[in-house]
């Protein structure tokens, strides 16, 4: 029996949900998560869901997944949503991104509808934990 690892195949919904979830935070957008339905629904692979705090910016972070999905080609199959600045709706199709106003994200309260998904870990480290120090501050410069 050949022993050789089988080339692992990158799953592109995984990585477009985590990017979709770094920009929202990039963006200043909260509570984000991104939920994986593969195992429990055939709507989509991974929901990422966040809270904006305003119309602007709540267009701003879909106009930015948006083109980063483009960008590589996994090109936005419906958008609902853009103008009412309450609950915006990027379909990627694999994954679909919500950016919720706060009234909005607790009425539908879309985690506890999907409960039985797992949370992906999609956050970045920050520099104390990449470093394993402390914050600046602390007697660092």
């Amino acid at each position: 029996m050949d022993n050789k690892r089988r080339p692992t195949r990158r799953d592109t919904g995984r990585d477009l949900a985590i990017k979709a979830a770094q920009i929202a935070q990039d963006t200043n957008c909260l509570d984000i998560v991104i939920l994986d339905l593969r195992r429990i629904s055939p709507v989509a692979d991974y929901f990422v869901i966040c809270t904006g705090s305003s119309g602007r910016q709540m267009r701003a972070t879909a106009d930015q997944i948006s083109e980063f999905g483009r960008s590589v080609g996994q090109k936005v199959w419906h958008i609902e949503g853009m103008d009412s600045g309450m609950w915006i709706v990027l379909d990627f199709v694999d994954v679909v991104v919500h950016v919720f106003d706060q009234q909005h994200r607790e009425y539908y309260d879309l985690e506890l509808i999907w409960g039985e998904a797992a949370n992906v870990r999609w956050q970045r480290r920050n520099l104390a934990q990449q470093t394993g120090r402390g914050e600046l501050g602390e007697g660092e410069s």
